[in-house]
Order: C-alpha cells, then structure tokens, then sequence
C-alpha cells in the first residue's frame, strides 16, 4: 500500500480525488463536515418534495462518463440521465421568450429565423468553440499549473494563440451575432465561472459548444443522484467516508502535517489533501505555514454568492420549463452591483429551476418544486428581511410572466444565502461557486494546489485550478490526486 490519505469535504473534488486515490492503492479516508456528502450539491426532502440545494445544470456529460470509464463503470451504472428538450428558455424585457430546442439542427433555425446569416454563423463559432473544447482538454485542464514552464511544451504554446486568452468574451460573442438576444444567449454560460463577460478571455466558448452541441440533460431522481453514484463508487473502492466530522485542528511539526482533529478523533496519514474551502482551511494552520495572507484572498475577485430559495407549490405551473432565466431586467445595473460596486441588487435578473417539469418523483403529484436563484455579490449584510423582500419580487415576477398567480399555494419555502454558505461551507465571503476565471485568475494565477511549506499537504476545488462548475471540480479532483500519486514513483502517470 503507498500510504494513507486524509481527503478533507466530499463535495466533487473532494470524492474524485478519494475514488482515483483509493483505486491506486491508497488508504483513504474522507472526512465530511454535514451530515451528507456532496457539499453544495447536496439535497434535502420536505413535505414530499425533493430539493437539490445547489447545482442544477448538467453539461460536459463526457468529463462524468470518462471519470467513471476510469474503473470500468459507466454513469448509467449509478443514474438515469435524460436529455432536456427544450434545452432550457430566456424570458426577454418585452416578455418574449426564447426557448432552446434540445437538436442542434432545430437550433440552427432559431438563430436564422432571429437573425438572417445567423444559422451561418453559428456552425463558424461552434466550430471554434468546439476546437477550444479539445484543446484545453487535451493539452491545458489537466496541468497542475505549479509554474509557467508547464505550458512551454511546443504542442502548448502553438494552441494558445488560437485559444482567444486575451480577448473578451463580449467582444468575440459580438463579432459573430448582432441581435441582443442572441448575444445574451452567447453569454449566459460564461456568468456560471463568476465574472461578467467582458472580463472572461473568450477561450470559455467552449462552454458554448457543451451547452449548444453536447445538450442539457438531467438525472432522474435530482442531481444529487450524481452524488449518490460517486459515493457508491467510493465505498467499492474501498474508501472510508466519515459524515459529520469537521475538521477543527491541524497538528504541524516542522514541515509536515502529522494528524487533523475531527469531532476528538485524531486522524493521521501520510499525505492531506483539503478538499473543502481553501481559504478557511489555511485558517486552521500556523500563519508561517500558510501559502497565502489575508490580503492576498481580500484582493481575489470571487464569484458571486447567491440568494436561493426552494419553494413547493400546491398547483402545476404553465409557463415554466425546466430550465428558466429571467433576463426581464438590465443586466449592466445588475452585473455593477455584484462586481463593480457591491450591493444588494435594484432590479434582478434571476434564474428558476422548475425539475418537476421533467421528473415525477421531486414534486407530490399536481404540484410544483420550484427553485430560484438570484446572483449576488458576496459578502453583503445577509437578512431575513432582505430575504423576504426579494422573494416577494421573485414570485410576483414569475406570476406576471406565467399569468397564473400560486403565491397563496406555496406550501413549502426556504431560503439560504450568505450566512448559510458561511455556516455549511466555510465559504469564503460567502460565494457560491469558488473564485472568478478572469484572465488574472486562471491556470498559473490561481491559488497553488500544492502547498509551499508543508510537503504532504495539496488543495483541490474550485478555490484552485482549473475553477468553478461540477465537471471543473471533477478534473480538479483527478489532478489533485495524480501530485499525490506522483509522491510514489512507481504511481507517476503522464
């Protein structure tokens, strides 16, 4: 056996890194903060329905199925995905919708019927962004980005002029498209990796050609059935998972860690690997030992935290699809009051996931399991009252879009925002979704994974590379767990 690894929060990274661990021979024993794995794609059960309390969009379905195909297992062995069609659907300022067939032919002819020359124009940025797609799956994700001298591989630095890193995603999304609501739809993917489209290097269209060409699909049961299988996998591979175990202290000697304290048992091994939040981690060792100051994290940009609610409804809502983005609103005001001068937001755009559209077993027969989302800016003052006032807003929004009034039919409703991602995560300023992939944030400038000072300790997540998002945290976990392996020669891989 190569040794022992104490993996610190089961979120996505954090399982990756055990199962690939485990199935190299490691003894592995994960350690989980809550009550259940998965940390903020975990879900809850309430009067009947079934809440997934974070992710909600299922994209890059090849990065699932190839870290499954990694020990012989397919997805399908631990979920039942299925393709979303409509794909999902933009309500505009005039009230038009735009909705997003599930066939790539049938997307086509949306575009040409908004914009003539469009359907032409699409197959150039797809090919593009599908180009992108391959390369950086090949040659940029998967690299540790310790140093620079990892990307100065001939094969690297000739596909890195081709990759748009110095050019913003607006500007390259509008020499394609002229219509707003093309753009908008363009841009969308890109706010899930934190920052505003002029501020994201336009190599993030491949997001575009995982939404557009590879589809929105969906497992049955709730995302958290994702979890489900990856735990399932875990324990077949001989992974020890302990729920309900914080880690509230780091023994250090010289420049190692000998052992961490959860819940008064001591757990040692030879190699650590935090797999929760980043920031709050370095908290728990001693200033020297740190990789970062408080003033290095207080100058990142973080994604946007969020303010969620998750709402039961005692009647079916027309109107909704599965997937809903609220673009009724400006989104320049909005986009200025979570990045540029931070402030609860005038007037929101807002995201509602409505999964009991597509499946029967979220939602009591007749009735609707809604979840809304509003981005923030992290660290505003967080208030029941607050809360309150935006959900008002949100249901009469939505009421006014569907034409179907359901406020007096809610029957369940929660909230959670800032102090909740705070108490459950440790999260940094109370973000959702790790640090922001500007161009001054990606690859070699994020936060290290490895740490300088104390030999046996890495980091993985979406604090590190290569960023935000589940299939991101996934490749994290795998690069996380290959330095490890690395600490055993006969384990090194390419």
């Amino acid at each position: 056996m190569p040794g022992k690894v104490i993996v610190i929060g089961s979120g996505f990274a954090g399982l990756t890194a055990a199962c690939d661990l485990a199935y190299a021979g490691f003894e592995v024993t994960l350690l989980e903060k809550n009550a259940q794995a998965g940390g903020r794609a975990r879900q809850f059960e309430a009067d009947g329905f079934v809440f997934d309390m974070g992710p909600s969009w299922y994209w890059m379905p090849n990065v699932f199925e190839s870290f499954f195909n990694r020990y012989g297992k397919s997805a399908s062995d631990y979920y039942d995905l299925v393709q979303l069609d409509p794909a999902f659907q933009i309500i505009y300022p005039d009230g038009k919708t735009l909705s997003i067939p599930a066939a790539l032919e049938e997307i086509h002819h949306v575009f040409e019927k908004i914009e003539t020359g469009a359907s032409k124009k699409l197959t150039a940025f797809l090919d593009e962004s599908k180009r992108k797609y391959e390369v950086a799956m090949q040659e940029f994700i998967f690299l540790p980005s310790h140093h620079l001298m990892e990307f100065a591989k001939f094969s690297i630095l000739r596909e890195a002029f081709s990759m748009d890193l110095l050019k913003p995603f607006d500007k390259y999304v509008s020499k394609f498209f002229s219509d707003a609501r093309l753009r908008t739809l363009m841009e969308f993917p890109v706010l899930f990796l934190g920052a505003k489209p002029n501020q994201i290097p336009a190599m993030y269209s491949m997001m575009n050609y995982s939404a557009l060409a590879e589809g929105t699909w969906y497992p049955l049961g709730g995302m958290h059935k994702i979890i489900e299988g990856f735990v399932q996998l875990a324990n077949e591979l001989g992974v020890k998972l302990i729920i309900e175990a914080e880690v509230e202290s780091v023994e250090v000697a010289a420049q190692e860690i000998k052992s961490v304290m959860a819940k008064g048992v001591k757990y040692q091994a030879d190699y650590f690997l935090a797999a929760c939040d980043y920031h709050h981690f370095e908290t728990l060792l001693p200033k020297q030992k740190r990789n970062y100051k408080e003033s290095y994290w207080d100058k990142r940009t973080m994604s946007p935290s969020s303010l969620l609610f998750y709402v039961g409804v005692d009647k079916k809502i027309p109107g909704l699809q599965h997937h809903n983005l609220f673009f009724d609103s400006d989104f320049s005001l909005h986009s200025h009051e979570i990045y540029d001068e931070p402030a609860w937001p005038s007037d929101p755009q807002f995201y509602v996931c409505c999964p009991s559209k597509t499946d029967t077993t979220v939602a009591p027969s007749g009735k609707e399991n809604l979840f809304f989302l509003i981005p923030i800016a992290p660290g505003l003052e967080d208030t029941e009252e607050v809360r309150d006032r935006y959900f008002e807003q949100l249901i009469s929004r939505t009421e006014a879009y569907t034409g179907v009034s359901f406020k007096d039919q809610i029957i369940y409703k929660k909230s959670y925002c800032i102090n909740d991602f705070k108490k459950d995560y440790h999260a940094y300023k109370g973000n959702a979704y790790g640090l922001a992939n500007t161009l001054r944030q990606t690859a070699v400038l994020k936060p290290k994974m490895r740490n300088r000072q104390l030999k046996n300790l890495w980091y993985t997540g979406q604090l590190t590379v290569p960023g935000p998002g589940m299939p991101p945290a996934i490749i994290s976990g795998l690069i996380a767990g290959n330095e490890i392996k690395k600490q055993i020669p006969s384990l090194i891989t390419a």
